[in-house]
């Protein structure tokens, strides 16, 4: 019989809601799983049994009753540290949040639980969920599940290595700079990020944030099957107007057309042959599933990825003493860095932001209704050795410059979701599809052919042979 730790989470909802399993059997043995893998990767923070097991009984009991129990019904889920959820520190990965205990659900919380979803921990993030690298001086390090000496990814790569070894089925994430695509990416596994609004979110253990927060920071799921992912995404994307950002769109806006663009090196990034290799061969798996392609150059990220930075960072600006109370050595280093790159911005700099960023939406829009979905790289190399980018000032500039695609998605609010296509060694590797806001139809559609002609990722077991590496 298979372990059920590993079945999918559509898998797990169907056998639940029959009567095949309960839920707290299920939960019981992603608990199991939990106490057996995590200590080798610490992609889970805080442990919550009691809560989980309590969860998954009042979903048996619910279906006991002949009630809906809801689309992912008894299904073993995570959820990242910097996510409001009651009765838990909202860390962010920092010490100064350690107490900053939530009285209320995040709405993309209450969203899973609403779907039957059972909480079974918490998922590491970097210091203000800040690198793609997960390591902050109060959770410790997170490792990558298939090579310790690479990273698992950020802001979410708690979530992404949880997912990969079957710690859950579903990982939450967030994404402003691919805080959910690239640990996708780095961990072998899918992960969508959603149009602006179409999850509402929103932290009530602190104010509203500024206009850059608000444009571009999304929550979203990550999993191991595009089925997964869809699941997911219907169940967050339930109305909460508590947001205020909230679309109500249709979750399944019908595909135009099975057109695809092909951008190997946008804005001319240099990608590696590994890379543009798994981008020719996804394109070739859509022709055979009818798909046209062209290859053709895309709208620009280059642009958009400087003026997301110079939203992002005057958020910073406005309070770097925190920078300093945190006493971080990798965020204090990253922020450097990051101030170094980026000019001082004054009032007429962010209107003329926002001005410009009205006209790079209308581009991509008028772009992406030719060609509903682009193939183009998640990141211009494989997943980065691990804290490569705070070895030194060169290696820092280097991460940026791969990761052009990641930045610059976020400022238009586009979807984006990260597929894997397969392994180099024990190194993954996988393509990003973009689409027109509010069509993840159309990028899950595109994504299910990719993942049918390839690979689905399984869970994995982490072995190492020096033992678990945890930094506190």
């Amino acid at each position: 019989m298979t372990e059920l730790w590993r079945l999918s989470a559509t898998e797990i909802s169907t056998q639940v809601k029959n009567g095949e399993v309960s839920a707290v059997e299920v939960a019981r043995s992603a608990l199991a799983r939990l106490d057996q893998v995590n200590p080798a990767i610490n992609a889970v923070v805080t442990e919550m049994p009691e809560e989980a097991l309590s969860e998954a009984k009042r979903v048996d009991e619910a279906i006991a009753r002949g009630d809906d129990a809801g689309i992912l019904a008894g299904v073993p889920v995570t959820v990242k540290v910097n996510a409001d959820q009651a009765g838990h520190a909202t860390t962010n990965g920092l010490r100064l949040q350690r107490d900053l205990i939530a009285t209320t659900d995040n709405p993309v919380v209450s969203n899973l639980r609403k779907a039957g979803a059972i909480i079974v921990g918490r998922t590491n993030t970097p210091a203000f969920s800040l690198r793609w690298f997960t390591r902050n001086s109060i959770h410790g390090h997170t490792l990558n599940p298939h090579n310790p000496k690479i990273t698992p990814g950020g802001s979410s790569g708690g979530a992404a290595a949880a997912v990969a070894t079957g710690i859950c089925a579903i990982g939450h994430g967030s994404d402003i700079g691919g805080s959910i695509r690239y640990p996708a990416y780095a961990c072998g596994v899918q992960g969508l990020r959603p149009t602006l609004g179409r999850i509402p979110a929103m932290n009530f253990t602190g104010s509203d944030r500024h206009v850059g927060g608000q444009l571009m920071s999304v929550s979203g799921p990550i999993a191991r099957s595009i089925a997964d992912i869809r699941i997911a995404y219907t169940a967050m994307s339930a109305e909460d107007l508590r947001d205020p950002w909230w679309t109500p769109v249709p979750v399944n806006l019908p595909l135009k057309r099975k057109r695809a663009a092909l951008t190997v090196n946008p804005d001319e990034l240099d990608v590696v042959p590994e890379v543009e290799q798994a981008l020719r061969e996804s394109a070739r798996i859509l022709q055979q599933a009818g798909w046209e392609v062209t290859e053709i150059e895309c709208p620009p990220f280059r642009k958009p990825a400087i003026l997301q930075a110079r939203l992002w960072l005057t958020e910073f600006r406005r309070n770097p003493q925190i920078i300093a109370d945190e006493n971080d050595p990798d965020a204090k280093f990253v922020y450097a860095q990051m101030d170094e790159l980026c000019p001082k911005t004054d009032l007429y700099d962010l209107l003329d932001t926002i001005q410009a960023r009205a006209t790079l939406v209308r581009e991509w829009q008028l772009f992406l209704d030719e060609y509903p979905v682009l193939i183009c790289p998640v990141s211009a190399e494989l997943p980065f050795p691990d804290q490569l980018d705070v070895e030194s000032p060169a290696a820092f500039k280097r991460v940026m410059e791969a990761q052009l695609t990641q930045i610059g998605l976020p400022l238009m609010g586009l979807p984006g979701l990260a597929v894997n296509t397969g392994m180099i060694g024990d190194t993954p590797v996988g393509v990003q599809l973009v689409a027109g806001r509010y069509h993840e139809n159309a990028l899950l559609i595109a994504g299910e052919a990719i993942e049918q002609g390839g690979v689905t990722p399984n869970a994995v077991d982490p072995v190492y042979p020096e033992g678990p590496l945890t930094e506190n």
